[in-house]
């Protein structure tokens, strides 16, 4: 064996020491936080330099960033190891999360360094939910700030257990320790009102190194560890979470071969053996653990958080979005809940628009109700609102399109953690987290007939459907919809006519005509519609029903092919031509407020049936399109 093979054997043998060890440190998230300007990128930078987290290229070029964007002269500007934007650079300021990994001899690390900016709190929030450990920033010039306040709010709320308060900048305020002692007494009074009773605190100096990886000589009145030190003594055992009854969301069916069929997915809570028995959601089926796989091979029993494939005894119906219990302590189920919200988005919440829902590996539709209250996060106060705006936090009913297993988020943060999502943009627009359930649903069943909807549908010999007509007003809905009736009873079918006016004289008589009030019309003609269609009946409708989201939600309430959407396509100026009754001229003169076209916005539709341009088809070309459809529906 030659010298350059005898290395080769000897660097392969470091690596694999190294990595076996590195494999079987524990793993801490931590994020910092606080208000602008009081040092968390500095703290950060300065952490991984001494830590030995830079690479040789990074430090190149940091040194180079330093002079160009940096704030201290000659100096390294260590809060560009984490600013890594050019807007960030430019404008000294943290904007997008900075997520870093480092480890040292006793754990390793991913820490998250969050934008202090009010309009970046959503940025700030999306980090706090997967985090461990948080460092609560405070500037011992400054002291106690309304931001410093916000992000605690949000670390309470997403179940960070262990806090650390570094006031930072001491060198500053010249190491005084009467100031951190004032700045403690000051913090600790609003962390006990929120719940965090006994947080951790650190003076320190993160652009010097005060008190950061080593205890500073600047400060001998204080006789804690320094920073890196309290981290690396965290206690991640979360006994309560293991004591809990095991849950595990199915992330994927393991098929590798016709022989082998299991499930695989993350354990969340509690430990399995082989031979336990489970139960699997939605269905309740019951069955015993055959094997229990680790990415290390077979184990008879599992640990905490990790991933594992599960075959079963039984062949039983298991997929991706179900969840797996302990059969000694199944899951609750329910579909609504008291949850509270954090508003992430531009757009502010719509009472009784139905949003995308995402809990664990579960995917469904679900509506908000109006807030109970807005949380005031600076007092602590609850404060009546209407809607949720960007940053905004708030108590919120959630109602789901069907009953799903869960818990509340402080018992399993996996089960009982949501976001939700807008259907039409697909933009992430909250992030949720279950209290409870509201038993609503324990009394009350559906009730099933003795006659069905099929058997309805074969006295009428017809198909139930919702012919869906949407469009600006002045459009031509009405008319068309009159035609397609007229047309369909001719033929021998039986249907009903649904128009937007007739609809606000009675049923919905006690709506405006503001974006809430649109889309609860909406829905209560969706529920109305699904009901005649169980009658049996063709339903036609000539509503404006300006929202994608809300069309779709009337879509899911009935079977496939029952919903027909057609967009009568009319340009604004053309339906403003033809407006008889004068509604555009009083909406453009601002007589007339939210109204579709002008100061409130139309939704195209985007992928309806049948697109109707009625610049091109007159009435009864129209109807003839629209009649084919159905009678093409009757022989799928």
């Amino acid at each position: 064996m030659n010298t350059t093979e005898d290395k080769h054997l000897i660097i392969n043998k470091h690596a694999k020491k190294y990595l076996d060890k590195h494999l079987e440190q524990s793993l801490l998230r931590v994020l910092t936080c606080g208000s602008v300007d009081d040092g968390k990128s500095t703290l950060l930078g300065r952490l991984l330099y001494e830590t030995k987290a830079v690479f040789s290229d990074q430090f190149a070029q940091l040194e180079l960033d330093s002079k160009k964007f940096g704030t201290q002269g000659n100096s390294l500007d260590y809060s560009l190891i984490l600013d890594g934007l050019s807007a960030e650079q430019e404008q000294g300021i943290t904007i997008d999360v900075a997520y870093r990994f480092f480890s040292t001899e006793k754990r390793k690390f991913i820490v998250a360094d969050t934008p202090g900016h009010e309009q970046y709190t959503r940025n700030m929030a999306t980090a706090a939910s997967t985090a461990n450990a948080a460092v609560i920033l405070i500037n011992a010039r400054k002291g106690v700030l309304a931001q410093t306040k916000r992000h605690s709010y949000l670390c309470q709320l997403f179940g960070i257990k262990h806090l650390i308060v570094a006031i930072n900048k001491m060198d500053l305020v010249e190491y005084d320790k009467f100031r951190f002692q004032e700045i403690k007494e000051e913090y600790g009074l609003f962390a006990s009102s929120i719940g965090f009773e006994y947080p951790t605190y650190i003076p320190i100096s993160g652009l010097n190194g005060d008190n950061v990886v080593s205890v500073s000589e600047n400060m001998n009145w204080y006789n804690g560890g320094s920073l890196l030190k309290l981290l690396e003594d965290i206690d991640l055992e979360d006994n309560a979470v293991l004591s809990q009854p095991f849950t595990m969301p199915v992330q994927l069916v393991n098929r590798p071969n016709s022989d082998f069929r299991g499930v695989s997915g993350k354990v969340t809570s509690g430990y399995i053996s082989i031979n336990d028995e489970v139960m699997v959601f939605p269905s309740g089926k019951k069955t015993q653990v055959k094997e229990i796989i680790s990415p290390s091979g077979a184990v008879k029993k599992s640990t905490l958080d990790q991933s594992i494939t599960l075959t079963f005894q039984d062949e039983i119906d298991c997929s991706r979005g179900h969840i797996i219990s302990s059969a000694k302590s199944p899951l609750e189920i329910s579909d609504q809940f008291e949850t509270t919200i954090v508003w992430m988005h531009e757009n502010a919440l719509v009472p009784g628009r139905s949003y995308h829902l995402k809990i664990g590996s579960q995917e469904l539709q679900a509506t908000c109700a109006q807030p109970k209250y807005k949380i005031n996060i600076e007092t602590n106060e609850h404060t009546a609102t209407k809607n949720l705006e960007l940053n905004d936090i708030g108590v919120v009913v959630l109602t789901a399109i069907k009953e799903i297993p869960f818990t509340s988020f402080q018992e399993n943060n996996y089960l009982g953690g949501f976001i939700l999502i807008d259907k039409f943009s697909n933009s992430t627009v909250a992030a949720g987290l279950i209290n409870f359930a509201l038993r609503r649903s324990q009394n009350l069943h559906w009730q099933n007939t003795d006659i069905t909807k099929s058997q309805r549908a074969s006295a009428l010999n017809q198909k139930p459907s919702i012919l869906w007509m949407t469009g600006l007003s002045g459009s031509g809905k009405s008319t068309i919809a009159n035609a397609v009736e007229r047309q369909l009873t001719q033929k021998g079918f039986h249907t009903f006519l649904l128009d937007g006016d007739n609809i606000r004289h009675g049923l919905n008589k006690d709506l405006g005509f503001t974006e809430a009030d649109r889309i609860e019309n909406i829905r209560r003609i969706g529920e109305v519609s699904k009901l005649m269609t169980d009658a049996g009946l063709i339903v036609i409708t000539a509503f404006i029903s300006p929202f994608q989201s809300e069309r779709n939600m009337v879509r899911e309430l009935v079977d496939t092919n029952e919903f027909v959407e057609i967009f009568i396509d009319t340009p604004l100026h053309v339906a403003e031509e033809r407006d008889v009754k004068g509604l555009y001229a009083k909406a453009r003169s601002g007589e007339l407020k939210n109204f579709t076209g002008i100061d409130s916005p139309y939704e195209r539709p985007t992928k309806p049936e049948i697109t109707i341009d009625t610049t091109e088809s007159n009435v009864n070309e129209a109807t003839d399109v629209i009649v084919k459809y159905y009678l093409d529906l009757i022989n799928l």
